[in-house]
């Protein structure tokens, strides 16, 4: 299956790359204008990524491109309730492979909170994005086969409330299927306030999985809330 099979709702545009490395110079190159677009017209920028193994190659680029970084903030979509240097922390690999070169500079407001409770910790990581610049300049999502994105999982107890399009939180506990179970993220209201919204995505799985998402109810595959316009899908196999 190829991208330009499905039948995308109206203002989404896909991008289809030849492989990997081309996704992410590609999307490297899109997010930088983006970002310089926001910090020359109202002199600061915010980013918002997701972690994961996936993205690597995307920071990696990412971090080479030339802009004033220092006006930038990056956060996070989610991220695993570990400490920064736990293995499986988002941070971490934020971190490591994109607040390096010229990226250095770039202002870093992670999700984790130390806290007894996760949803302790998800009250503290709510208020800490309140020093986030919003509306989110740019939106960098990715999606796995069962349609989550984000920490919006299915069958998370609290999926409704972090999908209310009038909620006021920021960031919630959610619970993943595997480990590390206990999650914090960011809500659909704040990630859909982003003026530039991409997906980033490899595999026909996963272009089966946006095509049954299409079909499916947003509670089933959360993904589903974000296929509309302005939403920018950049694809390899």
């Amino acid at each position: 299956m190829a991208i330009s099979e499905l039948e995308l709702p109206s203002g989404v545009v896909a991008h289809s790359l030849p492989d990997p490395d081309q996704l992410a110079q590609v999307l490297a190159d899109r997010v930088a204008g983006a970002l310089s677009y926001a910090v020359d017209t109202h002199g600061s920028a915010s980013l918002v990524i997701s972690g994961g193994r996936s993205p690597i190659a995307f920071f990696e680029a990412l971090s080479t491109r030339r802009l004033d970084w220092a006006k930038v903030q990056v956060s996070l979509a989610d991220e695993r309730w570990v400490d920064v240097d736990d293995p499986d922390s988002n941070e971490g690999l934020v971190r490591r492979h994109l607040l390096q070169n010229a990226a250095a500079d770039a202002q870093l407001l992670g999700l984790y909170q130390p806290a007894e409770t996760l949803e302790q910790a998800a009250q503290l990581a709510n208020h800490r994005l309140a020093d986030l610049s919003q509306p989110i300049d740019v939106l960098v999502l990715g999606m796995g086969n069962d349609g989550h994105t984000a920490s919006l999982f299915p069958n998370s107890p609290l999926l409704e409330q972090g999908l209310e399009p009038s909620g006021r939180d920021r960031c919630l506990p959610m619970l993943a299927p595997t480990p590390p179970m206990q999650r914090l993220s960011m809500t659909y209201p704040l990630l859909a306030s982003a003026r530039v919204q991409c997906l980033a995505i490899q595999g026909s799985s996963k272009l089966e999985t946006l095509r049954q998402a299409m079909r499916l109810e947003t509670m089933q595959m959360p993904i589903r809330a974000f296929l509309r316009s302005p939403l920018e899908i950049y694809w390899c196999p």
